[in-house]
């Protein structure tokens, strides 16, 4: 199985850090969230990964290079010329690098624990995504959980993780251009073609310059 990581967001909510530096280059920890990211998906077994880029996005490739230093193989989906494609465009994009086998998309900017797993099984379904307990930014949640499937509704809602799986059909109608995973995902969930999994180990969304000094600190 081969994996993604979504690197092509501008992070507004992280300037002025972002002004002159991609978001997954931001240290957490003594160490850019998106090496973080390479290190475990080679740990866990992942020996291909996909990276988009747009915004500062040629200092990421300068940075990791093509995987070599973790024994892996890294390519780069650009979008800087067009400007990123928000995560379904992007996946959209990178279809013909990630080629027709299931694979894995992490966003670039959590910090997790979680263990990916390469030899991931979806079955009948289109996605499975990995949903946490509600941090304080998303008290509310995003999708509920019935066993194993992924409801748009639900008395009990968690937080996606921008962890997930999927099949390179949940794709296959959308066009080349700009377009967010969620109402995707929501489709899809209506169908009944969405699985899930609650993860409760160390997952934290770093999306502003305050939860990066907080996870710092």
């Amino acid at each position: 199985m081969k994996a993604m990581i979504l690197a092509a967001g501008r992070g507004e909510r992280m300037r002025p850090l972002t002004d002159t530096l991609p978001k997954p280059l931001v240290e957490v920890r003594g160490k850019p969230l998106i090496v973080w990211h390479v290190e475990k998906l080679a740990a866990c077994g992942f020996k291909e990964i996909v990276i988009n880029i747009a915004h500062l996005g040629y200092k990421i490739p300068e940075f990791l290079g093509d995987g070599s230093l973790w024994n892996i193989d890294i390519k780069y989906s650009d979008e800087q010329n067009e400007g990123a494609l928000e995560s379904a465009g992007g996946i959209i994009k990178a279809l013909p690098l990630l080629g027709d086998e299931p694979f894995l998309v992490v966003n670039g900017d959590v910090f997790c624990d979680y263990d990916f797993d390469a030899n991931f099984e979806l079955g009948d379904k289109l996605a499975h995504l990995i949903l946490v307990p509600n941090p304080e930014h998303n008290s509310h949640g995003d999708f509920g959980l019935d066993g194993s499937l992924v409801l748009n509704e639900a008395d009990t809602k968690y937080t996606f993780s921008g962890i997930g799986y999927y099949t390179p059909k949940f794709f296959a109608t959308m066009k080349y251009g700009k377009s967010a995973l969620a109402p995707l995902l929501r489709e899809a969930c209506d169908k009944k073609r969405v699985s899930g999994t609650l993860y409760h180990g160390i997952w934290h969304d770093i999306g502003t310059l305050q939860r990066l000094e907080l996870i710092n600190r």
